[in-house]
């Protein structure tokens, strides 16, 4: 028997190095999740670590509830205005996208590797998700946005599509092990989970803002602990209505995140906080769970069905579900580059493993394979292929400001930084003489990775960013005073 303190000691280094990986990932431009993956393969019974781990029960449990708590992080961090724009976009590409990318890949399957036509869907299924933790992580890590609402319709769709994948992989699994069954009973089943997710999604977050406002907690620290039990109850009890519980939790981040609540933004970083240790113990599990020299015997099969995903199917699920978009040419082929693989289709591998099927092994080790080389083709390139499209833009980050505003009952005020353009009417202008509303006040000014206290004297710069105490009136009109040109102010 291993001692607790064994367990400690391993889990405890093996976070350690995944933390440090991180750092290390950011600075190689390697999403974050194969640092964590290869972390643990080597931890694992064909590496040096040598602890073995062959249980999918435990593993694909731990990504379920890792999935979940995710996906709500994810939402609640989403920027709803962002999204707006590319919610159909979005959500065709969630949709019919991995419908497409599924079929596809159950025809490459059947006719190249030898697979039976359920057995190709099957696989289509579980590798159609994309990842969008490794995209944003590559992105940040070397500086470089995405222009017009590329950006947000990936992450959009990186959020939403794992419901779908995950309703084809069990509906299947279904068909296959129940010889009743047919394709066609997934219809209904699948209408009902969408549209149950959907609706008890949507009730929950609203229900989650009411009761968190309402409840009043004598210690700050009780809030994280209400979101998180809410978010397990909301996973658990729509999955047990019959509802997709995946799309539960992302659709109540999304509502959560449009409203002001108490200690938003300490709940926040708790669910960032929750979300990158349950990627990286999901991550480490799966590495474990692999074993290394079962990959070895399908590399050739396994780089021809990752190609053949990265180079035929993605950018056809992309090119044909935004057919008639507005969207050019360009930005369709950055999304379809952008469709890299995570942690969701390895969670998803796991399930044929557990119904026994008589090719799970081959179609798990498969999965993984053709992750790592979207990772690693994928990911590390993402950058070039931004310049090369002429889509890469600076990425716009955020200062970490040393003063914070947080929601409460009775303030309608809120704090917003708002960015000087170049061509603003008030760069060169002292603040005295800006002629800012009366009831917005300039809290702060983040020059560069300077922090400055107002005066009236202070001169405004290009690239300032104002951090502005007001009410939603007054802000607009602030917002409308700095992004005006020295022209339009002339007209008037």
């Amino acid at each position: 028997m291993i001692s607790i303190e064994h367990v400690l000691v391993a889990a405890s280094i093996l976070l350690l190095l995944s933390v440090v990986a991180s750092k290390a990932s950011a600075k190689l431009g390697i999403p974050a999740l194969l640092m964590f993956l290869v972390l643990g393969m080597l931890a694992g019974s064909d590496g040096p670590g040598g602890i073995y781990f062959d249980n999918a029960l435990i593993a694909q449990s731990l990504g379920v509830v890792a999935l979940a708590l995710i996906l709500f992080a994810g939402g609640l961090d989403t920027e709803w205005a962002s999204v707006r724009p590319v919610l159909w976009h979005g959500l065709g590409l969630s949709t019919i996208g991995v419908l497409i990318t599924t079929l596809l890949i159950a025809a490459f399957a059947k006719f190249a590797l030898g697979f039976s036509l359920l057995e190709g869907v099957l696989l289509g299924a579980i590798v159609s998700p994309t990842d969008a933790a490794a995209v944003f992580s590559v992105l940040r890590g070397r500086g470089i946005g995405l222009k017009g609402h590329v950006r947000p319709l990936l992450e959009f769709e990186s959020g939403s599509n794992d419901p779908m994948a995950v309703f084809l992989t069990i509906g299947l699994l279904s068909v296959m092990s129940n010889s009743g069954a047919s394709l066609v009973g997934l219809i209904p089943m699948f209408i009902q989970q969408m549209v149950l997710g959907g609706a008890l999604g949507y009730a929950i977050g609203k229900g989650m803002v009411f009761v968190i406002n309402r409840l009043q907690l004598e210690y700050e620290g009780l809030y994280p602990v209400l979101t998180l039990s809410l978010v397990l109850l909301a996973y658990s009890a729509t999955g047990s209505l019959g509802g997709n519980g995946f799309l539960a939790v992302y659709v109540a981040g999304l509502v959560m995140g449009k409203h002001d609540f108490i200690h938003k933004r300490s709940v926040m970083r708790f669910h960032d906080g929750l979300a990158w240790l349950m990627q990286i113990a999901m991550f480490l599990a799966l590495g474990l769970l692999v074993f290394p020299s079962h990959l070895l015997p399908i590399v050739g099969v396994g780089l021809i069905s990752a190609v053949f995903l990265i180079v035929v199917a993605r950018p056809a699920s992309v090119f044909v579900t935004l057919a008639f978009s507005k969207i050019g040419p360009r930005e369709k082929t950055m999304i379809s580059w952008v469709g890299l693989r995570g942690a969701v289709p390895i969670v998803l591998a796991t399930f044929p493993l557990l119904a026994g099927l008589p090719k799970a092994e081959m179609i798990f080790d498969l999965v993984f394979f053709i992750v790592l080389t979207s990772i690693l083709l994928q990911g590390t390139s993402i950058a070039f292929v931004a310049r090369l499209l002429k889509l890469d833009a600076p990425a716009s980050d955020k200062p970490a400001y040393p003063i914070e505003l947080e929601p409460a009952a009775g303030i309608t005020s809120a704090l917003v930084d708002i960015e000087v353009p170049a061509g603003s009417a008030i760069v060169g202008k002292q603040i005295v003489d800006a002629r800012f509303p009366k009831a917005a006040l300039i809290v702060l000014i983040a020059r560069g990775k300077e922090f400055i206290v107002p005066k009236g004297g202070t001169v405004i710069r290009p690239s300032d960013r104002l951090l502005v105490l007001a009410d939603k009136e007054e802000l607009a009109q602030t917002r409308a005073l700095v992004e005006s040109s020295e022209v339009l102010r002339e007209t008037r």
